[in-house]
């Protein structure tokens, strides 16, 4: 179902869930959208949930963390999501969006952490990138000689870099809407931005200018916005081995026979690299739950217990085996707490 469909649907029957008000939802079932990166581990937590608990499996639809938040913020009642994934912590304007529409009692769950990968097929040379590299190749403009900024005018990553290949610059990766797309932009772009003097000098004399500059990506096919679907770009990688694509690690892992991950300042994206910080292009990983809605779709509480289980997101939780890199025991503890409660904290 489109996006523009299920925010015009979310405007229907509020009634139900206005306050004061606990009669029965018409719908017998969790409803969850948002993050494609999160939507793999959501998915699995869903379906142990449907065979273990007395409630039906929660419905998820994979729609982006910003077009999921999009959703979720659209009000109260039965006909909106219960939660929503996100790959990237929600914003400021997001939340009074929320508030704006009824949607007041959030709560923030943090699941763990995910490294972005920038991956090419295995059958292609192993890149090591710096962030500088991959803001000069994939910027819409970059300085030239003089400092001046100017439209992107390098075609091969040697026209980057002159220790890498004479190969062209074509990498497949995330539109707006996802949450990925916002955290390479932040991790990565601005991370290899600032690696300009005169670039890194703009966010104190001109912000504007700097966020511009520093999170614009070039539109002249280059770069190629491949959906939310993060196992299309690693089929297309596999057909295409000079390219590269942008998506989480968890996918990245589920096809090492097919995808490797470029080294980022010299850091393989491993496991233990993502967890101890020293992969540069990391993030957290949330979902949000309506307080609002607990007390009338049944087993909202008893699935987000059921998500932020040791069992789950622990040490030696079901999900690490998927890719998801777990919490430490302090934040675990905190989180849990939190969730289990359904304590708004935002």
């Amino acid at each position: 179902m489109k996006l523009k469909t299920l925010i015009a649907a979310s405007t229907v029957c509020l009634s139900t869930f206005t306050a004061g008000n606990v009669a029965a939802a018409s719908r017998d079932y969790i409803s969850i959208v948002g993050s494609s990166t999160v939507y793999p581990f959501a998915t699995v937590v869903a379906e142990r949930f449907g065979r273990t608990s007395e409630f039906a499996v929660p419905k998820i639809e994979s729609t982006g963390s910003g077009g999921g938040l999009k959703l979720f913020c659209s009000g109260v009642g039965e006909n909106t999501p219960d939660i929503t994934n996100a790959s990237r912590k929600i914003k400021r304007s997001e939340v009074e969006l929320c508030a704006k529409n009824g949607v007041k009692d959030i709560v923030e769950v943090k699941i763990g952490y995910d490294g972005i990968a920038f991956a090419n097929s295995k059958q292609s040379q192993q890149f090591d990138l710096s962030l500088k590299d991959i803001f000069t190749a994939l910027a819409k403009v970059v300085p030239d000689a003089n400092g001046n900024l100017i439209a992107n005018p390098n075609k091969t990553w040697k026209d980057v870099n002159a220790a890498l290949p004479a190969t062209k610059i074509e990498v497949l990766g995330p539109p707006p809407t996802s949450g990925t797309r916002d955290a390479f932009v932040e991790l990565a772009m601005e991370g290899g931005c600032n690696q300009y003097p005169e670039l890194k000098a703009l966010k104190k004399s001109d912000k504007n200018k700097y966020k511009a500059v520093c999170h614009g990506i070039r539109e002249d096919g280059a770069f190629i916005e491949a959906g939310e679907n993060d196992n299309l770009i690693v089929q297309k990688l596999d057909a295409n081995p000079k390219a590269f694509g942008i998506f989480g690690y968890s996918f990245l892992e589920q096809n090492a026979d097919k995808v490797q991950g470029a080294k980022i300042a010299g850091v393989v994206p491993t496991f233990d690299a993502i967890g101890d910080g020293s992969y540069p292009v990391s993030r957290s990983l949330y979902f949000y739950v309506k307080k609002a809605h607990a007390d009338v779709i049944p087993g909202l509480q008893q699935y987000v217990a059921s998500f932020t289980s040791e069992d789950a997101i622990g040490d030696e939780g079901y999900l690490t085996d998927r890719g998801l890199i777990p919490l430490s025991a302090r934040d675990l503890k905190l989180v849990r707490n939190n969730a289990v409660g359904l304590t708004p904290n935002l």
